[in-house]
Parts: C-alpha cells; structure tokens; sequence
C-alpha cells in the first residue's frame, strides 16, 4: 500500500484493550460460528445419551463454544492472515489488509484461541480432544503454506466441509457416548453436503481467486457449471440421508427431511437468475441454507 496510506492505516491502529478485543473478535467472524456449533449440538442429540440435567446442558453448551467461537474462529483468523494479499483485492477494507490489525494481534489470538480450544476438549474427553486437534491441523493446512489445500476447490472445500459439519457432530456424539454407524454416516452425508454449500460461498470472491491462481471450483468450472455441482451435491446428500431413514422405517423422520429438501429447490433455481455473483452467495446463505440446518437436526432426532 502506499506510504502514507499505511501511516494512516497504522496510526488507526488503538492500544485500547477494548478496542482490540472487538477487532480480535471481528476477525473471528461470528457469523461462521453458527454452523460447527450446530453440527456439535446435533451430534449430542444424536449419541442419545445426552439428558435435560445441568451437567450435561453445561457440557453441551462448552461443545458449542469449543465448536464456533474457539475452533471456527481460529480458523478464521488463520486463513485472513493467509488470505491477506487476495483481500486485498477482493476487500481491502478487512481488518488485516487495512492494517487496522496487526500481525502480532493475529498470533497472539490465534495462541490464546489454541489454548482455550485444546483445554476445553481436554475436558470434554479425549476422544473430542483428538477431534479438536485434526480440525485445528486441517485448518492450517487449508489456509497456510506449503500446502494451502484451499487452492484447489475440491481439495478445498472438502476440508472446510469436514471441519465445519463432520468434526463437530463427531466431537459432540463422542462427548456423550461411542460413536454408532448411524451418526457417522449422517456426520459424512451432511459433510458432503456441506461441500455444496462451500462451492457457493466461494461464488464470492472469484475475481480474487482468478488473479490469485486459487482454482475454486467457480473458476475451475464456470458460473452456471459449478452452481449445478454445487446444487446437485447438496441435493443427493440430503437424498442419501432420507433413504437412511427410510431404511431404518423411521417414515415420520424421512417424511420431514424429504420436504425440507423439496423446499430448497425454488430457492436453488433462483439462484441461476441473479446476476451478480457476490449476491448470489450472499442470497443462498440467507435462504437455502436454514432447510439444510434443520434436516441436520431432524436427522440428529431420528437417530435418537
């Protein structure tokens, strides 16, 4: 940047500790938090032996905060640093390519976020502690280099899916009970689902990711041909889910699953007729995706 933007950038840098702590927290993205936290919930639902006493809400409640604003929002951190040269081109006016965030504040949240993440899961049990150390792994593997698994779009999203649905349901099943075939295969399902849902946030910055050499899955493919991936995969996801149930005859389960997936189609087809990619993205998050959210916590009941 030029030098007296970056004096100006730097000079807005505060040493309030509030003003800090906001600015940490901004960078944490809370409104990424909501997803591996309901996936955590889901899967203590789904272990079936999680029960209304303060002890095992309070564990419930210390997943979900493990799973959103500890763990998520490590990662969120972690891959603004990373992305600091594309945002630049994308949104310069972020916290980190503004300058308005310092590289020391980047390291010291993301070490304080490690230790709460890792102390927490200690707590929870083992097992759910070895799940918050391969989420905390596969976070730095997308992000940063030599590797930087985000770079390729299936690569990518898989390990953004996989964090965000698949680990967390996993972790909350095993804060509760041993994991059964059932759980896992929805923890899969709903991961592979999830994927879809990567392919359109990434509908967001495909400019940056063109000039970058990032091949997400829109650049890879084109607008219309990575939408129909996306859709598709999401779709046979929640298809695969309500043929579980149907299997297992719990027809009321399969019943609500199906009509939630039906529900998503008018909002995937409007999809095509918006012409703005960044709105896109932003329209889908704030309408598709709810139908998928509440098939994840039907699936957990069913399984109950």
């Amino acid at each position: 940047m030029p030098e007296s933007t970056a004096s100006t950038a730097s000079s807005r840098v505060s040493t309030s500790p509030m003003l800090i702590l906001r600015r940490s927290i901004e960078l944490m993205k809370p409104v990424t938090w909501f997803a591996p936290s309901w996936a955590f919930l889901c899967g203590a639902i789904a272990s079936g032996a999680s029960q209304w006493t303060v002890t095992d809400v309070g564990r419930i409640a210390l997943g979900t905060l493990l799973a959103g604003p500890i763990l998520c929002g490590m990662s969120q951190v972690v891959n603004d640093y990373c992305d600091r040269d594309v945002d630049a081109i994308n949104e310069p006016q972020r916290l980190i390519p503004s300058g308005l965030v310092s590289t020391r504040q980047v390291f010291i949240t993301v070490g304080v976020l490690v230790v709460l993440g890792l102390g927490i899961a200690l707590f929870l049990g083992q097992y759910v502690a070895l799940m918050t150390a391969i989420g905390m792994v596969l976070a730095v593997i997308y992000s940063a280099g030599p590797i930087r698994a985000k770079r390729n779009g299936w690569i990518g999203n898989t390990i953004v899916a996989v964090s965000y649905e698949g680990l967390p349901w996993i972790a909350g099943h095993l804060a509760f009970a041993p994991l059964t075939f059932g759980s896992v295969l929805m923890a899969a399902l709903f991961s592979l689902g999830a994927h879809g849902i990567m392919t359109i946030n990434d509908f967001k910055s495909i400019e940056g990711d063109r000039i970058t050499g990032i091949r997400s899955i829109p650049v890879l493919y084109g607008e219309i041909a990575a939408a129909w991936t996306a859709f598709v995969t999401i779709n046979v996801a929640q298809i695969l889910v309500v043929m579980y149930f149907l299997h297992t005859r719990n027809w009321i389960i399969a019943g609500i699953i199906g009509a939630l997936v039906l529900m998503q189609i008018p909002t995937q087809w409007k999809f095509f007729t918006i012409a703005d990619p960044r709105k896109r993205a932003i329209f889908y998050n704030a309408s598709g995706i709810a139908m998928f959210v509440w098939g994840m916590m039907a699936a957990a009941i069913g399984l109950r």
